[in-house]
């Protein structure tokens, strides 16, 4: 892939689409692109995180447990493991390519050195991640209520 299309894909990402061209170009100038071949596997589940991936071609399968139990398929221009972009974590999931993929990787360390460098970029992650957070506790909430009711209801026979 050449540097443009680089850029064009990581403006697809909902986390970087707002980010000013300057920064969007180190990220894609910066990031690593592999290869993988279907059924490779780019991380196990419980390893340690370092990095997150945007999916540049083909699709990445994410299972949960020995059992390999779906948790998502990601397409083009789907990040994963973006938490760890800004803490030390372990991977939730075993990443899996379900065809030949290009994933771009980014390092955590450049993510918080761009962090640090444009704060103006710290602050729209800060409110993106927020509205984020807001709408999944939302969420679990109506998750919650919806459990309550069931709770509720006779037991049938």
């Amino acid at each position: 892939m050449s540097l443009d299309s680089d850029i064009a894909l990581l403006r697809r990402v909902p986390l970087f689409v707002d980010l000013p061209t300057e920064q969007i170009r180190l990220l894609a100038f910066s990031a690593v692109q592999l290869e993988l071949a279907p059924d490779q596997v780019l991380f196990r589940e419980g390893a340690r995180a370092n990095s997150g991936y945007v999916v540049a071609s083909g699709g990445i399968q994410l299972t949960v447990g020995p059992k390999r139990k779906l948790m998502a398929n990601c397409e083009v221009g789907a990040l994963i493991g973006e938490l760890a972009l800004l803490i030390e974590t372990k991977r939730p999931a075993t990443a899996t390519a379900m065809v030949t993929s290009q994933v771009l990787e980014l390092d955590r360390k450049l993510i918080l050195r761009m962090l640090s460098e444009y704060p103006q970029v710290a602050v729209r992650w800060r409110e993106t991640m927020s509205e984020r957070l807001l709408a999944t506790v939302t969420d679990l909430g109506r998750v919650r209520a919806a459990l309550k009711e069931i709770d509720r209801r006779p037991a049938r026979r």
